[in-house]
């Protein structure tokens, strides 16, 4: 009976290759999925029925599993945002956050593709979202947090998330005050943040020219 434990081990491993291949499938599927509906609501147009099924749950959890991946698509990119800029905070609150890189993906004013909004003023070193250039390690460290933040990015890239913002392309944490946050119409608050975009007229300050936290 000593081949048991051998034959149950040769299993584990299987079945292990087999997860880990079915995850890398869904993990593709869900980044594929996301580069059109990303590139349908840079042009502000909703995806027509059929074109593209929307991102499942199941497949958006297969995506940067370890929180570490490079951020080089829209679901780990609009993640990795949400986490870091509201990860202890409520659900709305990182709703909220996803909706201003939404809203800045369907402006003119801004990139056409989720990572560039992210990234946006890294190279002046004057990031839109500081967490990307604030010279701290962007892996994950709570799991679970990063779930429910790759979970809303997931309903923002459906097109199926409220905006709570009012079409805020811009945001502060309450603790600061920037400059631009005197001229532009403030649009929602919440206990966390308080979101702008600029009045009829004026211009959004762009290329990295303002940060939505200290």
């Amino acid at each position: 009976m000593r081949w048991i434990p051998g034959l149950l081990c040769v299993a584990a491993l299987l079945l292990g290759g087999y997860a880990s291949a079915a995850d890398s499938e869904k993990a593709e599927t869900a980044e594929n999925k996301a580069e059109v509906l990303e590139e349908k609501a840079a042009q502000d147009q909703p995806s027509p029925s059929g074109e593209v099924a929307p991102i499942t749950p199941s497949e958006v959890q297969a995506v940067d599993p370890a929180g570490a991946a490079p951020l080089d698509d829209a679901i780990t990119c609009l993640a990795r945002s949400i986490y870091w800029e509201a990860k202890g905070e409520p659900s709305h609150e990182m709703e909220a956050v996803a909706n201003v890189v939404m809203n800045r993906l369907a402006s003119d004013d801004f990139p056409d593709t989720v990572c560039a909004v992210v990234k946006q003023g890294s190279e002046t070193k004057s990031c839109q979202f500081s967490w990307w250039c604030d010279g701290r390690p962007d892996e994950v460290v709570e799991d679970e947090r990063y779930e429910l933040a790759k979970e809303i990015a997931r309903k923002a890239l459906n097109g199926q998330l409220q905006d709570r913002t009012g079409g805020a392309l811009y945001f502060h944490d309450r603790n600061v005050s920037p400059d631009w946050s005197r001229v532009y119409a403030r649009t929602a608050q919440t206990r966390r943040f308080l979101f702008y975009k600029p009045n009829l007229g004026k211009q959004p300050i762009a290329n990295g020219a303002s940060k939505t936290q200290p």
